[in-house]
């Protein structure tokens, strides 16, 4: 069997220095567990342009498009603000999610029991919350026809178009389904079958999948903004939600914050599967670049190694690893270690980037 391949883009900002912190656990387990990983790294976004004036260059494209799995730091910053839209940081993002073709987003919203007093909801409505949002990536209004600003009259009218075919709500449900039948069976589709006719057709295709390939899975549906009501008022009740790009735009920013913290959050963007059945895969932390504590030592790593562990669990089919590494971010927690983004609690213990990521990888150790 070959040794699974993996691209690192560290990108811009805190980048580099959360991605240092994985590379340490990549290195223990190699080391340590036996799981050793064909390691290439390449540039993306500010440093891209940077280097060769274009945030993603056709070689590293075409590396990604050939590793079975890309992991990504963050792109952008004030210092690229008046390039030209085509060249600014995060078209090197959205040029690696279309030409991969990863169609559906995975954001967990996982509240580790140390962090719950940190969302501003109470701490018995959070404590405990582990969800899944799956958000159809490559389609809907964001990418729809006709688009534009144009002239009518004596005033300026903006054009988005939200379409989806049978085929794109088809592939998202599925990849939903998939992952409920490895949690806790249950699937809430959101959209607006109330008002829109591409809401009335995903509600009718996410039904037909279910009815005919997974009888197994409860499946619910709900209008996208009730279900926002639904995640602040008591967010355990879901298990998986999946929803269109639109609307899991807002619903897994929402989620995001229900967890007390950006920096605590992973994210996968997943393909179809490749020659060896694995699926394209990049993945990467919500938080953004954060240029303003950027070599500083105060970023949180803990995103960025979170996503590291849904790779392993995702596209490297090592689900006790990821589960090891998990279990040691949250034995890291409790014991009350916190980077800047989360101190204020008392008796937290502040540390650094760099001494956040020591501190799991000795947690590692502990529990090998």
């Amino acid at each position: 069997m070959s040794t699974p391949s993996l691209l690192i883009l560290p990108g811009d900002g805190i980048g580099p220095e959360v991605m240092a912190e994985v590379r340490k656990i990549i290195d223990w387990m190699g080391a340590n567990r036996g799981l050793a990983f064909e390691v290439s790294e390449d540039l993306v976004g500010g440093a891209a342009y940077d280097a060769h004036g274009t945030p993603l260059h056709d070689d590293t494209m075409a590396k990604a498009q050939e590793v079975d799995a890309v992991l990504l730091g963050a792109v952008g910053g004030p210092k690229y603000d008046a390039l030209d839209f085509s060249v600014k940081p995060e078209r090197g993002l959205l040029r690696l999610r279309k030409e991969m073709d990863l169609y559906a987003n995975l954001r967990p919203a996982q509240c580790f029991d140390a962090l719950a007093d940190f969302s501003s909801l109470k701490k018995d409505v959070v404590a405990g919350l582990d969800i899944m949002i799956v958000r159809e990536l490559t389609s809907g209004v964001y990418f729809g026809e006709p688009r534009g600003i144009h002239t009518e009259g004596n005033e300026r009218v903006g054009i988005n178009t939200q379409r989806y075919t049978e085929s794109e709500i088809d592939r998202v449900a599925r990849s939903a389904f998939e992952l409920a039948r490895k949690r806790d069976g249950k699937v809430c589709s959101m959209e607006k079958a109330n008002v829109m006719e591409s809401g009335i057709l995903w509600r009718e295709v996410v039904q037909e999948v279910r009815d005919k390939d997974y009888p197994d899975i409860e499946l619910s549906h709900m209008y996208a903004d009730a279900g926002a009501m639904q995640l602040t008022r008591w967010p355990k009740q879901f298990d998986v939600i999946v929803t269109d790009n639109l609307f899991g735009d807002l619903l897994s920013d929402l989620a995001a914050m229900l967890t007390g913290s950006l920096g605590m959050l992973p994210s996968a963007s997943l393909g179809a599967p490749m020659e060896n059945g694995r699926p394209k895969a990049l993945y990467e932390p919500v938080h953004g670049s954060a240029p303003d504590i950027a070599g500083q030592g105060k970023a949180n790593p803990i995103a960025c190694i979170l996503s590291f562990a849904m790779a392993l669990r995702y596209s490297f089919d090592q689900g006790e690893e990821a589960t090891r590494l998990e279990q040691a971010v949250e034995a890291v927690l409790a014991d009350g270690l916190r980077t800047a983004d989360l101190l204020g609690e008392e008796g937290a213990t502040p540390v650094s980037t760099s001494e956040m990521g020591d501190a799991i990888v000795a947690k590692l150790a502990a529990s090998a």
